[in-house]
């Protein structure tokens, strides 16, 4: 069933253009994956696909009969409702039936206990319902209950008590229960006022998944999920009715849950059939086919350098404009790839004496985090710390910066030790602050292993800020692009140590690719608490294992060996998605979804087609001659007026993007020249 129908879909956030000409329907049996650098718009197109933000081009087709439910990144919620009855928030008639039946329950039960305690009909308070079990119900010691109420409290009690048995509300309760037990919430009862912001967007999480609905969009549902509960959730997902289309950095997550991708890049959205392993190698597969459209270019090149050297006529109109283009052609920029890296190595000193942890312990309510600990961390040593959530992870990483103090024993940390410590929360930013001067702010460049430098400028390359982000304010950036930066920042300081606090969460695959490679060539040390079971067994090479009562396990390998000695498994961890097939996504006209499969061989292939060019060819190609020229002008001014403001940002943003827009036209231009030359 089609659920949602996408037609020229355009989207800009200020100058910012994020997608353009998407069409593609979406239907109730996609399981689908959404990837793309942070600042592409994936937290939008969501929105967009909720209802919830418009399009500024294009049109949206809504079936009538099918529902939609977003899970945003950052839920409001009323801080006086339990967590059941949040969970159990929404307009579904089941679920409307079960959060009635809970507050009549309450009720209820109120008025039995004044019956017990004998308050019942004296006068005193005892208990209450609305008029309304739909309203919110009164506290149960502030009206004076009489028998005319307790008959109607009564009778309210035992009609939804039928009606849960008729209409099935027993099992969404149920269903309930183990969700946000599962999410780690065992107190239903508890209020959301004493909730954390991670805790928060887990409930909303559980909110959307008890949601009956025919296409389901979660926002980065892993984020502050523990690594059990990321397992439970793929169990639970596979098993789910229903469209998926989920935001996610974790590719273990990506590869079990889905069966396509859609990656937004370089503002348009490309269509790829299989689960994530799938995907990285069509992707590959595109950056070669575009690879081989560059090789193509260079012979060209190479044909028409000899047509010059052999002396070529600059007599006729045409002759002349080929000239002219051929000039333009040997200067012309390849496209390049943002979202690959060079390796850094980190000019880096550590002493013998890096962490020499003693007898660390550490209590918080009574509770033990951390338990007559001890370990002697040395150099190049990379740690994962897993277990569940609030056993003490994130108060260990305290304990080794200093920021906590231990109840007994000693973190022995090294005089030459410097650290940085990537947290969970983003600190302050001045909002009017360019990125660049915010980068530049405390250092100016990067020394690296070698002697050599980058500069400011050239590390926000490395990192996927493109040189027309570099002037922008912060208030402009994403979440995501706000958290890349905060750990930048942290890099240019030149630590020897870092504590990466869930560094993974809310960055996009790109960066945590780009940061990968960062860190392997990172020689200091490295101590990180990760949910992201992919960036584990690919940064770490062992693991303290948290128990829960203070207790710490130190486990040598990676991630993977570890639950693979758990479960007793020899074939892996079981991150493989059960299929690769597509489900034949996207029914209607993708013309502007680039659909990415298996290239096809067949026996004619790498064959041209030489045919003349017809009338109208011709004239598109004495077009593209007069046009082409005028367009590299434009640049070539443009680079020279962006070079004379570099102090005025707005103004260079603003040259930025008509540069961009013109660069784009003459690369597409050119790429339908060299067609039609090779048919002259």
């Amino acid at each position: 069933m089609n659920v949602v129908s996408l037609q020229n879909i355009e989207k800009s956030y200020g100058t910012r253009l994020l997608f353009r000409d998407v069409n593609i329907t979406f239907t109730n049996e996609h399981r689908l994956g959404l990837v793309g650098i942070n600042g592409t718009g994936k937290s939008t197109f969501l929105k967009i696909l909720a209802g919830q933000m418009e399009a500024d081009k294009g049109t949206i087709d809504r079936n009538g009969k099918a529902s939609v439910y977003y899970m945003a990144q950052m839920p409001d919620f009323d801080d006086n409702a339990t967590l059941l009855e949040t969970i159990l928030e929404g307009s579904h008639p089941q679920l409307q039936l079960v959060r009635d039946f809970e507050r009549a329950s309450r009720a209820y039960n109120a008025l039995s206990e004044a019956s017990t305690d004998g308050t019942v009909g004296s006068g005193e308070s005892s208990a209450t319902v609305d008029d309304s079990v739909t309203a919110n119900s009164a506290s149960a010691s502030t009206v004076e209950t009489s028998s005319a109420n307790t008959t109607k409290i009564t009778r309210q009690y035992m009609d939804l008590l039928e009606r849960m048995d008729r209409e099935e509300g027993w099992q969404v309760e149920q269903q309930a229960r183990i969700i946000l037990n599962k999410l780690g919430f065992p107190d239903v009862n508890q209020e959301v006022q004493y909730l954390s912001g991670g805790q928060r967007r887990r409930l909303a999480l559980g909110q959307a998944l008890l949601y009956p609905c025919d296409l389901l969009l979660l926002d980065e549902p892993t984020n502050h999920l523990d690594e059990d509960s990321i397992e439970w959730l793929e169990t639970y997902l596979a098993n789910r009715q229903g469209g998926l289309l989920i935001s996610t950095h974790d590719r273990y997550f990506l590869d079990t849950v889905c069966d396509g991708i859609l990656e937004l890049s370089n503002r348009h959205m490309y269509q790829y059939d299989g689960n994530y392993g799938k995907f990285l190698e069509l992707k590959a597969d595109r950056e070669a086919r575009q690879a081989a459209t560059e090789e193509k270019r260079r012979q060209f090149l190479k044909r028409e350098i000899e047509w010059v050297r052999r002396g070529a006529q600059a007599r006729s109109t045409k002759q002349k404009a080929r000239l002219q283009r051929f000039e333009n052609l040997k200067t012309m920029e390849t496209t390049r790839r943002v979202d690959t890296m060079d390796p850094i190595a980190l000019k880096t000193r550590l002493g013998k004496t890096i962490f020499d942890i003693d007898h660390l312990s550490f209590d918080f309510d009574g509770r033990p985090m951390v338990r007559d600990f001890t370990y002697h961390v040395v150099r190049h040593d990379r740690i994962g710390i897993v277990g569940p959530n609030g056993v003490g992870k994130s108060t260990f990483m305290k304990l080794l910066d200093g920021t906590l103090t231990p109840a007994s024993g000693t973190t022995g940390r090294g005089e030459t030790v410097r650290i940085a410590h990537f947290k969970q929360e983003l600190p302050h930013f001045d909002e009017d602050m360019r990125v660049l001067d915010y980068i530049r702010e405390d250092h100016a460049y990067m020394v690296l292993g070698d002697g050599s430098t980058l500069s400011a400028g050239q590390i926000l390359e490395r990192f996927l800020f493109t040189p027309e982000l570099h002037g922008v304010p912060i208030r402009k950036l994403s979440g995501g692009e706000r958290r890349r930066l905060y750990l930048l920042k942290l890099l240019m300081s030149a630590p020897n140590v870092l504590l990466l606090d869930e560094p993974t969460n809310d960055l996009d695959i790109p960066t945590l690719e780009v940061l990968e490679e960062f860190l392997d060539g990172f020689g200091g040390v490295i101590v990180t608490v990760c949910h992201d079971r992919y960036f584990l067994d690919r940064v770490v090479d062992k693991l303290f294992v948290f128990q829960g009562d203070g207790d710490i396990e130190i486990v040598h390998g990676s991630y993977s060996d570890y639950k693979d000695s758990i479960n007793g498994e020899s074939q892996g961890s079981g991150h493989k998605s059960n299929s690769s097939s597509s489900r034949g996504f996207y029914k209607g006209d993708n013309k502007s979804v680039e659909h990415i499969n298996e290239p096809e061989k067949t026996s004619t292939e790498g064959s041209e087609d030489k045919k003349p060019l017809n009338k109208f060819e011709e004239q598109e190609y004495e077009a593209i001659l007069e046009e082409l020229p005028k367009l590299e002008h434009l640049i070539k001014g443009l680079d020279v007026m962006i070079a004379q403001c570099a102090t005025d940002f707005k103004k260079m943003q603003e040259l930025m993007v008509e540069r961009n827009s013109a660069q784009q036209r003459a690369d597409e231009l050119t790429e339908r020249w060299m067609s039609l030359e090779e048919r002259l």
